[in-house]
């Protein structure tokens, strides 16, 4: 299968890598820090602009930006079906059968998806972070390495986990808040918050 990576950055170079072991074939990678068409190694590198041009039944897109809101933003503003968003899933991650993986969404290497998981559209689960059991993850979020969601949290639209952040289990976390790297969350944190320690604190009133 042909596919067009959206995002040159370091996020998109671990993709590209992940593609490359699930012998897609990565035909063109487009991002707006370039001005014109260029091909290298066979691959056009062209900005964001150029996908219509290079798009058809057989090729699959996937935005390879670590950003939620830029994710979200682009996501919008190139308006194509959702049907056309490659999911990539690492071979060394373990998902269960009885998770739900939404279109664009990213698993990392050692990553773990356990039973009844539902995750989101265009979402990253990052290297060697823990799904457990019944969570819910909502489009656009971030669950960066090794953190640990225990069972049955809820992630909103937007939200990015820290980097060995751990939530217990039931915990709700409101749409586009922020959860520190090595926070421990045991209470609800509302939307449009950061929290960090342990255990976490609100830091915006």
């Amino acid at each position: 299968m042909n596919v067009i990576v959206i995002g040159n950055g370091g996020h998109s170079k671990v993709i590209q890598e992940m593609l490359t072991i699930l012998d897609y074939k990565i035909i063109a990678i487009l991002d707006d820090k370039c001005n014109e068409q260029m091909i290298e190694n066979g691959i056009v590198y062209a900005p964001i602009s150029y996908l219509n041009r290079l798009q058809d039944d057989r090729t699959k897109v996937v935005i390879g930006i670590g950003d939620n809101n830029s994710r979200n933003q682009i996501s919008k503003s190139i308006n194509i079906s959702i049907e056309r968003y490659l999911s990539v899933i690492h071979p060394s991650a373990i998902v269960s059968p009885s998770a739900n993986i939404g279109n664009g969404t990213v698993i990392m290497p050692k990553a773990v998806i356990n039973a009844n998981a539902k995750i989101g559209v265009h979402c990253i689960i990052n290297t060697g972070a823990i799904i457990e059991h019944d969570n819910t993850i909502n489009n656009y979020t971030h669950v960066s390495p090794n953190a640990t969601l225990t069972g049955n949290v809820s992630l909103g639209e937007g939200v990015h986990v820290g980097a060995s952040a751990t939530i217990i289990p039931g915990i709700k976390v409101g749409h586009w808040s922020i959860i520190g790297a090595g926070s421990t969350v045991i209470d609800q944190i509302p939307p449009y918050k950061k929290a960090v320690g342990c255990p976490a604190r609100i830091l915006n009133k």
